[in-house]
């Protein structure tokens, strides 16, 4: 007799790792409120790498920058990127952001571009998402 196909041509799914497990370990940070202001309308997640590299200050700190700042300019090139972006699922953006040197100051320095990806794709439930990631975070 033939065999009859199934919904999953590859059998059941044996595990799933879904964002909101993601975000509850860490390994996303959902900025989904400060985003909002910055006019997305669907939520939006960066990876632990882009948050420590671009958002992340180091413990006693002592320049003019602050984490809420520094996520606010990556999350406006994000959405000017993905606004003058052709259509398509993922978009390379630019982010210049200031180095802090050993000392805990600000790095004299100038900002140095950083070039995450923005991407979309389905949520847990199948929803719009946006992740904003290095090619290696992938």
């Amino acid at each position: 007799m033939p065999e009859t196909l199934t919904a999953e041509p590859f059998g059941a799914v044996i595990f799933a790792y879904t964002r909101g497990q993601a975000i509850e370990d860490g390994v996303l940070v959902d900025v989904s409120e400060t985003a909002r202001e910055a006019g997305f309308r669907i939520p939006v997640a960066v990876t632990r790498t882009v948050w420590e590299r671009l958002v992340a200050l180091p413990e006693g700190y002592l320049g003019v920058q602050d984490e809420d700042g520094r996520l606010w300019d990556v999350l406006w090139m994000a959405y000017v990127h993905v606004r003058s972006a052709p259509a398509g699922d993922r978009v390379t953006m630019c982010v210049l952001v200031r180095d802090v040197r050993a000392d805990l100051h600000d790095s004299d320095a100038p900002a140095r571009a950083h070039s995450p990806i923005v991407a979309i794709g389905p949520g847990d439930e199948g929803e719009p998402v946006i992740t904003i990631m290095f090619p290696e975070d992938d």
